[in-house]
């Protein structure tokens, strides 16, 4: 076969640093900026979305990019561009790590939806409840005395 056929669909999620509510007015814009350095930098951004102390992310990544290597490069422009473009970001830190799950073709409705709902969602469900939740659903392991320690995911 001649050529690579993939289809890559990653749903992450990520905190502000100590899940701090730093999130504010900006969230559109930041929005805007991250689907800019997906297109730039590794693929697609298909749904961003979120509250002011977390984030998640629908995102197709080309073949020739780690997620590892997506996530560091989504964050850290993204942080950089806040400090320089929005004063009220001046103290804006992602917390280190994220969550990245795998989503099939048939799923992607469904964690549009689940992204586009999260002010109702967090209305009765705090951010480490939804995350813990995905870690379990994913049936991934997790140390619940130290899943918070600034370094979950890698």
């Amino acid at each position: 076969m001649g050529h690579t056929f993939s289809s890559i669909l990653i749903h992450v999620i990520f905190g502000t640093k100590d899940r701090r509510p730093l999130i504010g007015d900006f969230r559109q814009r930041l929005y805007e900026y991250l689907a800019g350095v997906a297109r730039q930098e590794f693929g697609h951004a298909i749904r961003i979305g979120g509250t002011e102390n977390h984030l998640h992310g629908l995102l197709k990544v080309n073949t020739n990019i780690s997620v590892a290597d997506a996530m560091k490069k989504w964050k850290s422009l993204s942080s950089g561009w806040l400090h320089k473009s929005v004063p009220a970001a001046s103290g804006f830190e992602w917390q280190r790590g994220y969550g990245a799950f795998s989503v099939s073709q048939s799923n992607v409705a469904g964690v549009i939806e689940y992204i586009e709902n999260q002010a109702a969602r967090h209305k009765a469900l705090t951010f480490e409840e939804e995350f813990l939740t995905f870690l379990r659903r994913h049936r991934i392991e997790f140390d619940p005395g130290t899943v918070w320690e600034d370094s979950f995911g890698g």
